[in-house]
């Protein structure tokens, strides 16, 4: 059976801030703002929440993840790949 395409999914590419649930990562992303009268840009940003089935992404790593179905009352990201390990991560 061929995979239904629904159109293209949102992505968006932040850094790993919290890695203590199960199976769900926090990810912080900055965007850039522009203030409406001062016309000067501020970087907002914003707290997600993505699953994380495989439980690979680590605090520090620099993550792409990708708009899905709600997955739980705040989940509604899934980690799409890890991009950069966080440093001193070898063991």
């Amino acid at each position: 059976m061929s995979e239904i395409k629904r159109g293209r999914k949102n992505e968006v590419i932040g850094e790993v801030i919290s890695d203590k649930m199960d199976k769900t990562v926090s990810v912080m992303i900055y965007r850039l703002v522009k203030h409406k009268k001062y016309g000067k840009f501020i970087r907002k940003t914003s707290v997600f929440k993505a699953h994380d089935e495989n439980n690979v992404a680590k605090v520090g790593d620099k993550v792409r993840i990708y708009e899905t179905r709600p997955l739980s009352k705040t989940k509604r990201w899934m980690l799409g790949e890890v991009m950069v390990a966080a440093e001193g991560d070898a063991q």
